[in-house]
């Protein structure tokens, strides 16, 4: 009989196991992990805690804790309502804003002049209007505070607010209507109602 072969059983291929990757929960055990997990999605997730986020910081911006309130806006930015939401940005710009003014120590009306026009050159139109409409409270028969608002509100699109504070410009100093001729930013609005007729009442009768 012809001898059989002894057959030789595969060899078993290693497996490689990969290394798990560290997870953030590591310290704790799966079921306290799970548990942080679910809590972290949901606070992100419930519109009441976004809400209660968003009135704290209301109480702290009428109490002008500005520092206190920004982190409490931007917790109820980041949440699902999005008119809370919304209004929290709006917010955190304000308490930036006013942040920023008290750094830059304003004072005066022309403080706050000078920083309006400045922040209308590189074109903050936003940040320009508030510190001008501040200027103009404190000083509300100059002129050049008029022109310079009635400037950031027509570069923000507010073309209303814009035309009042131009014709008043005017009012009271007539050369502004000049000046305002000659301003590269007020070109757009030259053709436009009702900017065509105050910086052009002589147009009337052509």
């Amino acid at each position: 009989m012809p001898e059989k072969k002894k057959t030789v059983p595969p060899r078993a291929t290693s497996v490689r196991m990969a290394k798990p990757h560290a997870s953030k929960f590591a310290n704790t055990s799966p079921a306290t992990a799970s548990r942080q997990g679910v809590a972290a999605v949901a606070q992100l997730a419930n519109p009441e805690k976004q809400l209660e986020s968003f009135e704290a910081a209301m109480k702290l911006f009428h109490a002008r804790k500005l520092k206190d309130a920004r982190p409490l806006f931007a917790a109820a930015a980041a949440g699902p309502e999005r008119d809370v939401a919304q209004r929290a940005r709006l917010h955190m710009a304000m308490c930036d804003r006013r942040l920023q003014e008290t750094t830059v120590n304003l004072h005066s009306a022309e403080d706050y002049y000078n920083y309006g026009v400045a922040l209308i050159n590189t074109r903050k139109v936003v940040e320009a209007r508030t510190t001008l409409e501040k200027a103009l409270e404190m000083a509300p028969g100059a002129d050049h505070i008029h022109y310079a608002l009635a400037l950031a509100q027509a570069l923000g699109g507010d073309l209303t607010s814009a035309h009042e504070n131009l014709k008043r410009a005017i009012e009271l100093e007539p050369r502004n209507r000049i000046i305002a001729r000659q301003d590269l930013d007020f070109a757009p609005l030259t053709r436009v109602p009702p900017f065509d007729a105050l910086l052009y009442p002589e147009k009337k009768n052509w």
